[in-house]
């Protein structure tokens, strides 16, 4: 079976490097990394002119970005644990299917990691008024290094 780094590369994850920005896009304590909040391309509300499909793929959009950032800290996806990922979704007043829109990160970390093994992670999906930039989605996430 390929390693997570490989299947990445598989399905076309950019892993070019990034410029240093205003905040660390990921940062490492202990055995830890931890993401700042990634946003889609995809701009709108949920609910209202964004449907959960295009919620879903603005949340894939979100994971990429999130395992190429993680890919530049650490120079590898491989023997990484995923432990967390908070899910926010710019969300209409009556919109309550952020969970779903929100499994369009978990399914790809499931993917690459295994859903039943190091991908199998704990998880917030959030309902906010907006969102910086009015992107549809942001996803933050924790990874676990195991080695």
């Amino acid at each position: 079976m390929n390693s997570p780094t490989q299947r990445a590369r598989e399905l076309g994850i950019c892993f070019e490097p990034q410029q240093p920005g205003y905040l660390n896009l990921c940062i490492r304590t202990g055995n830890l990394l931890i993401t700042s909040g990634h946003v889609s391309e995809l701009k709108g509300v949920l609910g209202k002119n964004v449907s959960v499909e295009q919620g879903y793929e603005a949340a894939k959009d979100c994971a990429r970005k999130i395992l190429r950032s993680v890919f530049n800290a650490h120079g590898t996806l491989d023997n990484l644990r995923v432990l967390k990922v908070l899910g926010c979704v710019y969300s209409a007043p009556d919109f309550t299917d952020q969970h779903l829109v929100i499994n369009g990160t978990s399914d790809l970390l499931h993917e690459l990691f295994g859903k039943d093994g190091d991908g199998y992670h704990a998880r917030s999906a959030l309902g906010f008024a907006a969102l910086p930039t009015g992107a549809a989605v942001e996803v933050e996430a924790i990874f676990e290094i195991k080695s």
